[in-house]
């Protein structure tokens, strides 16, 4: 009876350990057994519940996804098409073009911040890798865009821009985008953990940067002093690849080539990074 109460003590006391202790945050946190189908499996169902929980009120649901890109084209068109006329000679795609990856960007590393905080449940009592909450939150983000794409295929065909093989690069484009807001929300998650008001200071950021994304307006019509600024901002360029691609069916040079792979590896592997240094602090914070 003694050893068998002893038993029942020490699996108690297992149960109860906290997720340091049980090897949570050990590199690998799946049971014994399993593989990458599983880790697929894992980020598939997280994705469909956030594009779920997103539309659950909506009749339309995730037919917003199609219809609000249009909708804002539609009203950006008429207020500044008739200003920018002589300096954007195709206005719909062109700022289509900046809104779609400027909304993928801002989907992922906002939602991608919250994304430990929200699940924190689940981080401690499932055993799951800790960083694939922030990779469902950016996954979802790119499933929205590409409903986007849709609408952006549409007005394609409406503007009658015929099609080139340059166009093609626009995935290209978004998959290193991806990338690189992935690596932004993998190091927001862990600051939103430590310092909640991150949140707030993000969302002043995000404003400054969308400003010098020149999405609704051409970057000629800024000074010098702007322009340098704005071609210094990661998000414009991976925006103006994929308006030089689709408007102009053309490459970008070497030089931006370069920007674009550094700034996508190397946020990446930054976040990575960061993020699994921080990951004992994460788990005591949460």
């Amino acid at each position: 009876m003694r050893r068998k109460a002893g038993k029942n003590h020490r699996k108690q006391a297992e149960e109860h350990r906290l997720p340091e202790e049980t090897g949570y945050g050990a590199e690998e946190r799946f049971p014994a057994g399993s593989s990458f189908r599983q880790y697929i499996f894992v980020i598939r169902e997280l994705t469909g519940r956030e594009i779920k929980r997103k539309y659950a009120r909506s009749y339309l649901g995730i037919l917003w996804s199609v219809l609000n890109p249009l909708l804002s084209m539609a009203v950006m068109t008429m207020i500044f098409s008739t200003i920018f006329k002589r300096n954007i000679e195709n206005y719909p795609i062109y700022y289509l073009t900046g809104s779609i990856f400027w909304s993928l960007f801002t989907e992922a590393t906002n939602s991608a911040m919250t994304a430990l905080v929200d699940n924190k449940s689940m981080l401690i009592k499932v055993r799951l890798p800790m960083e694939i909450f922030p990779l469902s939150r950016c996954f979802t983000a790119m499933t929205n865009f590409g409903y986007s794409l849709v609408a952006y295929t549409v007005m394609l065909f409406v503007s009658r821009i015929p099609f080139t093989p340059y166009m093609l690069m626009i995935f290209l484009y978004a998959g290193m985008l991806f990338l690189f807001a992935l690596g932004v929300g993998y190091f927001l998650s862990v600051l939103y953990t430590i310092f909640g008001d991150i949140k707030h200071l993000y969302s002043i950021m995000l404003t400054l940067l969308m400003y010098a994304s020149a999405i609704f307006y051409p970057v000629e019509s800024t000074s010098e002093m702007m322009q340098k600024i704005i071609k210094s901002n990661p998000v414009y360029n991976y925006i103006a690849c994929a308006r030089k691609c689709m408007l102009e069916a053309a490459m970008p040079d070497s030089a931006q080539w370069m920007k674009l792979f550094v700034w996508s590896i190397g946020m990446f592997l930054f976040g990575k990074i960061f993020f699994h240094k921080m990951r004992n602090r994460v788990l005591q914070k949460v």
